[in-house]
């Protein structure tokens, strides 16, 4: 059980992660050449209600980028993305649930499903050999089809 005293302290330590993500926003598709890149796609979303409120991370690249430093290339679904009602972000959360980092989308992808945004630099403490994404839905917070996946290196 996370003590009020440890949520405060985590959330105080991933604002800085939280603001320099939201200052980079969405960009585009970075592609690596490096051999330690690792990708997992999920199974289908098997709950109607997820299909109608979150949106599915289909697929996942993380490639190492210094000491505990990643960047992550997340593909995104959701066919219901428009100016009322659209994906607008993922995070990256360790085995314990902790939110390791946040990517902040501005505006719908409703002419590119799915799509795909990176965030670099990424800080992994040492000891989390994998972590899980997962989407958010403005209206409807987190939640959909997530991928768990290895930390290369690890």
């Amino acid at each position: 059980m996370i003590t009020p005293a440890r949520s405060r302290t985590s959330a105080l330590a991933a604002l800085p992660l939280a603001v320099t993500f939201a200052v980079t926003g969405c960009s585009a598709a970075s592609t690596s050449s490096n051999t330690s890149e690792l990708s997992t796609t999920p199974p289908a979303s098997s709950s109607a209600d997820a299909a109608t409120f979150f949106p599915d991370v289909e697929d996942v690249s993380v490639s190492p980028t210094g000491t505990n430093l990643f960047d992550f290339a997340v593909t995104i679904s959701s066919p219901y993305d428009t100016p009322e009602q659209y994906a607008d972000g993922w995070r990256v959360l360790a085995p314990d649930g902790t939110v390791l980092g946040e990517h902040t989308l501005t505006h719908d992808h409703a002419a590119e499903q799915p799509f795909t945004r990176t965030q670099p630099g990424v800080e992994i403490p040492e000891g989390i050999a994998e972590v899980t994404i997962e989407g958010r839905d403005q209206a409807n917070g987190y939640g959909g089809t997530t991928v768990t996946i290895e930390l290369p290196g690890r």
